[in-house]
C-alpha cells in the first residue's frame, strides 16, 4: 500500500467541466475548463482554400468557423520526400503551394483573437504526457528544458529502441519526460501510434471545412496527463463521461488498473472533501497554518510574494524553536498553494528569520521535497542576502484567480481605496478650481454616502468657510452607484 492516497473527482455540467487532485483527503489541485472560453490551439482540420494573397505570402483557409483561417507561406512544410528532413520549412511563393479550392489537413496554432481569424500550420504535432508526435519526420528530438547531457541521451536512446517500422513520424520528449521510465515512455508511444491511425481514419473521409480531431475535453486530458501509480480512483458525477473515460481507457491506456467509478450521490461531488470551501481559501490573501501564524500571498503581474509570519503565537517553547516549527509547516503549505492557485513564474517567500543555520537549511530541504511533487517544473534559483527564497514555476495554464475573478472596477486592480477623507479633500480642491472657472450660482457636489456622510459632519466647519470663501452656496447629493473615490462637482 502506498502511504499516499490520492483520487481524482471530476464535476461535469454542460457550461463547465471541473477536476480536483485529492490526496489523502486534502485538495492539491483544480482544474477548470468552460464551454464558452473552450480554445481551438491543437485542433485538426481539413479544410479548403478559399484566397491565396500572393502580397502577403499568405492564404486564407475555411475550416468551417465563421471567419476564415490564415496560413502563411512559412508556416506550409514540404512534403518532398527527396527531403533529408522532411520539416524542412518552405521558402517557395505562396502560389506555388496552394491554389484556390485545395483541400489541405492544417492545425490551428493560436485561436481566433478580435476581427482576425484562427492562425494555422501544416505541421501537425500531436502530445501526449510525455512525448510530442510529428507525423511523416523521422527526427528525435529532446525538450530544451532538460538540460542534464545524460539525461538527454538516456530518453533519445528510450525512444530509439522503441520506434519501429510502423512509425510513419518522429518524437520529442516533453519537459515532463524528465526521469520517466522506459514502460511509461513506451506506453505512450503506442498511445500516439493508435491515436495517429484513428486521425488519419477520419482524415481520409472527412468533408471539407470541418474538423477531423479536437483536442480532448478536460476529464480525458486529465487521464492523459495526471494519471500515475500513486492515483487510486477516479470518480466522475456524469453518467455520459463515465462512459466516454472507460472507452479512452479500454482503447488508449489498458494496462491502468485505476477504478473508473460513477458518482450518482445526492451531495454534489465536491462536497465529499469540502473542496468549494477550498476554492474559496484559495481566492485570499491570507492562509492560516495550524500553528496560529499565517501567509500572505499577493499575486502581481511581475511576480507573487508569499510572506510568513508568525501571528500572535506565545508558547511556552522558545521563539527559536516556534519560528522554525512555523516556517517547516509554512514550507509545506506554500508548496500547496502553488499548485493549488496555480501561480507560476517568479515567485519570492519570506520565511520568518531563523538564526541557527541548521534550521535554515531543514526548512530549504522540506521546502523542495514538497515542491518534488509538483506536475509543474519548479525551480528555487538561491536564498538571497536578505534570507529570501527566490524561485520559479512553470506555467501551464492560467492561474486560479485570473479564471474565476477579474479585475475590481472600484479599485482598478490596487486592492485598497482612497479614504472618505482623501476624497474629501479632492472634493474641496475641485470646489476652489470649478468656482474661479466657471460663473456659476451654486455648486452641486456628487459623492457615495460615506463621503457625503463625513462632508455634512466632520468636515462642516472647512465648508462652511470654504463657502464663504467662494461666495457661492455648496449642495451635496448622495449617488448610490458611486464607490467612495467618485464625485463629481457641478457648477449650475
Amino acid at each position: 500500500m502506498h502511504d499516499v492516497s490520492e483520487e481524482i473527482l471530476i464535476n461535469v455540467t454542460p457550461r463547465e467541466t471541473r477536476v480536483a487532485l485529492v490526496e489523502n483527503g486534502v485538495l492539491q489541485e483544480i482544474f477548470i475548463e468552460r464551454t464558452a472560453r473552450l480554445g481551438l490551439v491543437g485542433n485538426i482540420y481539413k479544410g479548403r482554400v478559399c484566397r491565396v494573397l500572393p502580397g502577403m505570402q499568405a492564404a486564407f483557409v475555411d475550416i468551417g468557423l465563421e471567419r476564415a483561417a490564415f496560413l502563411h507561406a512559412s508556416d506550409i512544410i514540404s512534403r518532398n520526400p527527396e527531403n533529408a528532413d522532411a520539416a524542412e520549412q518552405v521558402t517557395s511563393s505562396i502560389n506555388e503551394l496552394l491554389k484556390e479550392g485545395q483541400e489541405l489537413t492544417v492545425q490551428v496554432v493560436k485561436d481566433p483573437l478580435g476581427t482576425k481569424g484562427a492562425r494555422l500550420t501544416t505541421q501537425i504535432t500531436i502530445p501526449s504526457r510525455y512525448l510530442v508526435f510529428i507525423p511523416r519526420v523521422e527526427n528525435v528530438g529532446i525538450s530544451q528544458k532538460i538540460e542534464d547531457e545524460d539525461e538527454r541521451i538516456r530518453l533519445r536512446d528510450i525512444i530509439q529502441l522503441f520506434m519501429s517500422e510502423q512509425d510513419v513520424g518522429g518524437y520529442i520528449a516533453r519537459t515532463a519526460a524528465e526521469g520517466a521510465g522506459p514502460d511509461a515512455i513506451r506506453t505512450d508511444m503506442m498511445f500516439l501510434r493508435k491515436l495517429w491511425e484513428s486521425i488519419e481514419e477520419r482524415e481520409a473521409v472527412a468533408p471539407p471545412s470541418s474538423v477531423v480531431y479536437e483536442d480532448l475535453p478536460l476529464s480525458i486530458r486529465i487521464m492523459r496527463d495526471l494519471l500515475d501509480d500513486q492515483i487510486e480512483k477516479i470518480r466522475i458525477d456524469s453518467r455520459e463521461s463515465h462512459q466516454r473515460l472507460q472507452q479512452f481507457a479500454g482503447k488508449f491506456m489498458p494496462d491502468l488498473k485505476v477504478q473508473i467509478e460513477y458518482y450518482p450521490g445526492e451531495r454534489p461531488i465536491f462536497d465529499l472533501y469540502g473542496i468549494d470551501d477550498e476554492i474559496q481559501k484559495a481566492l485570499e490573501r491570507k492562509v492560516q497554518l495550524k500553528s496560529g501564524g499565517h501567509l500572505v500571498i499577493d499575486q502581481t503581474e511581475a511576480m507573487t510574494t508569499i510572506d510568513v509570519n508568525t501571528g500572535g503565537y506565545v508558547g511556552h517553547r522558545n521563539l527559536e524553536e516556534t519560528i522554525f516549527k512555523t516556517n517547516l509547516e509554512a514550507a509545506q503549505t506554500i508548496a500547496r498553494q502553488l499548485r493549488l492557485r496555480n501561480l507560476g513564474g517568479i515567485i519570492i517567500v519570506d520565511f520568518i528569520d531563523m538564526l541557527q543555520d541548521e534550521h535554515k537549511r531543514q526548512v530549504l530541504r522540506a521546502f523542495e521535497k514538497y515542491l518534488d511533487k509538483d506536475h509543474a517544473k519548479t525551480h528555487i534559483t538561491e536564498v538571497s542576502s536578505l534570507g529570501l527564497v527566490e524561485m520559479t514555476r512553470k506555467r501551464i495554464r492560467e492561474s486560479l484567480e485570473h479564471i474565476l475573478c477579474e479585475e475590481c472596477p472600484t479599485c482598478g486592480g490596487r486592492a485598497s481605496l482612497k479614504t472618505p477623507e482623501t476624497v474629501c479633500y479632492e472634493i474641496f480642491r475641485e470646489i476652489l478650481r470649478e468656482a474661479r472657472q466657471f460663473d456659476a450660482q451654486q455648486l452641486l457636489v456628487l459623492a457615495s454616502q460615506e463621503v457625503v456622510d463625513l462632508l455634512l459632519d466632520e468636515e462642516s466647519d472647512s465648508l462652511a468657510e470654504l463657502e464663504a470663501f467662494i461666495g457661492k452656496p455648496i449642495k451635496y447629493q448622495v449617488e448610490d452607484l458611486y464607490t467612495q473615490e467618485q464625485y463629481d462637482v457641478v457648477p449650475m
